[in-house]
């Protein structure tokens, strides 16, 4: 028997939102969170999609999450918004803030709008790839609990914390889209190895004196190696500013824990930029935009940014979604309490 099931992609939405709402998710908070997952998965991110999603069930019973949590959105100036998530999932409270978002930066060509007291915000691309579909040039962030020490240093301050740029093409297409995080590699990448009794190449994360290990867990217990150095861990700054000085949310270090099912909030937050092409270059932008990506794909082996997510999405939409046999009976678990 094979240790991997195919679903269709109705087959994989239904399962996500019944596992979600099966938990006590209100349906109207796990739409866009659904679509989110199914997208990674689609996108071959594999590890970042139902690979968290138990995670995220867990934490709904244990109550670290409000699933029936209502957003409330301010108004701070007519291109200004803050999102207060109410200790709910990210995903309705971005859904929310988009909706003030995206007409405030057709109308004045650019706004800003802040998260607060959040949760994981899942593959950050997701949501800036949302308003580049909306023909917005778009910058997304968000913070997560500590997991890089400074550069020099040995004791984690930062989170992972990843940034995401996404530019619209036309149509609503998305002409390219980056989605990196400040350390090397995501911190997922290491968790799975040390679930599943692998060891990861070195350079991948430090030890809690800072030496390099090839140990998942020495890495776990130490830090995440940042992404070139010294630049990793300024981009990682620049992430801890925006999402908890400028919302108000938590530090990476005061943070609740990821994976933990416990009472205590994560508290994370995260901040999106808006610009509308349309406003700033609306003559030349989309021809400069496509030369610069022939620059780039005219030579042999070279790729854009998002490529290889796109062509997992035209593969597994035709393909189906493969997914763990056990994993896929964990998640029929929690989705068994919305079929009595």
């Amino acid at each position: 028997m094979s240790d991997l099931i195919t679903l269709s992609v109705q087959q994989a939405r239904e399962l996500i939102f019944k596992a979600l709402t099966g938990v006590g998710t209100a349906p109207r908070n796990a739409n866009y969170f659904t679509e989110a997952i199914l997208d990674t998965e689609l996108s071959g991110l594999d590890g970042h999609g139902f690979h968290w999603l138990p995670y995220y069930c867990l934490h709904v019973k244990s109550g670290k999450i409000d699933g029936k949590a209502r957003p409330k959105i301010k108004k701070i100036t007519p291109t200004a918004f803050m999102v207060d998530a109410k200790g709910g999932f990210a995903h309705p409270a971005i859904e929310k803030g988009f909706e003030k978002l995206v007409p405030a930066t057709e109308k004045f060509g650019i706004a800003a709008m802040g998260v607060a007291h959040s949760y994981n915000a899942a593959t950050l691309g997701y949501h800036t790839g949302i308003l580049a579909k909306q023909g917005l040039l778009a910058f997304g962030f968000t913070n997560s609990i500590a997991a890089i020490a400074p550069f020099g240093g040995k004791k984690p301050i930062i989170g992972t914390n990843p940034m995401s740029f996404a530019v619209p093409g036309r149509r609503g297409k998305i002409r390219f889209l980056i989605d990196q995080s400040s350390s090397h590699i995501a911190w997922t990448a290491v968790k799975r190895a040390q679930e599943e009794g692998r060891k990861i190449p070195l350079g991948w994360a430090l030890d809690k004196d800072g030496q390099p290990t090839t140990d998942p867990v020495k890495g776990l217990e130490g830090s995440m190696a940042p992404s070139g150095g010294v630049k990793g861990f300024s981009q990682g700054l620049i992430v801890e500013v925006l999402c908890a000085a400028m919302t108000g949310s938590a530090l990476g270090t005061q943070m609740g824990s990821f994976t933990e099912a416990d009472n205590v909030p994560i508290n994370n937050g995260q901040f999106f930029i808006a610009i509308s092409p349309k406003t700033f270059g609306a003559k030349h932008f989309n021809s400069i935009v496509e030369k610069l990506i022939q620059n780039i794909i005219s030579q042999d082996g070279a790729r854009l940014p998002n490529a290889r997510r796109e062509a997992n999405q035209a593969k597994r939409v035709k393909a189906g979604v493969p997914i763990p046999r056990d994993l896929h009976e964990r998640l029929v678990s929690f989705a068994k309490p919305l079929e009595r």
